[in-house]
This record gives C-alpha cells, structure tokens and sequence, in this order.
C-alpha cells in the first residue's frame, strides 16, 4: 500500500508559478515511478509528467512542454511539480500517482486545485 498526499496548490495569476508537492508513505519511495495527472473542469483526466525510481522523467510535450519541471526528493518521500509560466488553462486539479511495478498507477492523491486567473 501507498498512501499520497498532494500540496500546494492555490490561486495564481497568470504568469505566476506554483509548486505541488506529493508526500508519499507506505512502500520504499526510492523502488517505485511517480507522474502527475490533471483534470480539468468538464475534461478528462490527463498525464503532465513522469518520473522513474531511476530518475528519468518523461513529460506531455504539449502544453506543459518547457513550463514544468518534475523532480523528486528520495530522502524526504516527495515528488515536486515546479510550474512556471502559468496560464489559465493550467486550472485543475492535480493528482500524483505511484506505479509500484504493475505497469499502471494503481495509487492516487486526493488531488490539489490549481486556479489560474487571467
């Protein structure tokens, strides 16, 4: 079992940045992948960023693309999402998710609203 919880998410203006955290508890942090997900309003959920146990990091290359940053922290359980750059359609609510080996992510956040004014 994973336990996820998500933090920082807030109001922002546009052009602003924000930084999400997700602070994970249950299983060895430093053996599993991470990513973030968002759901917006009326839309379907969707992949931001991935990073591996190993540390590699795959992003959507669409509209996140050279605006935000996944890393994570072994020592401290987290996994970040710097988000710069930010635009109203960023709003949503962001969800980190584990994928402990499955091939899926079978552990989830509660989520952290994103509000992003113009």
């Amino acid at each position: 079992q994973v336990q996820l919880v998500e933090s920082g998410g807030g109001l922002v203006q546009a052009g602003g940045s924000l930084r999400l955290s997700c602070a994970a508890s249950g299983r060895t942090f430093s053996t599993y992948d991470m990513a973030w997900f968002r759901q917006a309003p009326g839309k379907e959920r969707e992949f931001v960023a991935r990073i591996r146990w190993s540390g590699g990091v795959t992003y959507d290359h669409g509209p996140v693309k050279g605006r935000f940053t996944i890393s994570r922290d072994n020592a401290k359980n987290t996994v970040y999402l710097q988000m710069n750059s930010l635009k109203p359609e960023d709003t949503a609510v962001y969800y980190c998710a584990a994928n402990i080996g499955a091939g899926r992510y079978d552990y989830w956040g509660q989520g952290t609203q994103v509000t992003v004014s113009s």
